[in-house]
């Protein structure tokens, strides 16, 4: 075989690795944002429960002596 063929050949083959690890690095960074999107759903989602609690909190109090 041609040596020209074969490096052409191996680096198909390379460039063709390249590529399935570039797709998979774009899938897990897009797992990843979506896990952070859900964390910070979930973190609002307790501020806001917190917050709820605490506009109560003092509203019936009586501090007379």
């Amino acid at each position: 075989m041609e040596p020209a063929l074969i490096n052409g050949l191996i680096a198909a083959r390379v460039a063709q690795m390249q590529m399935a690890i570039a797709a998979k690095m774009l899938r897990m960074n897009a797992d990843a944002a979506q896990s952070v999107v859900q964390l910070l759903d979930a973190a609002d989602a307790n501020m806001r429960t917190l917050t709820a609690a605490v506009s109560d909190l003092g509203k019936n109090l009586d501090i007379s002596v």
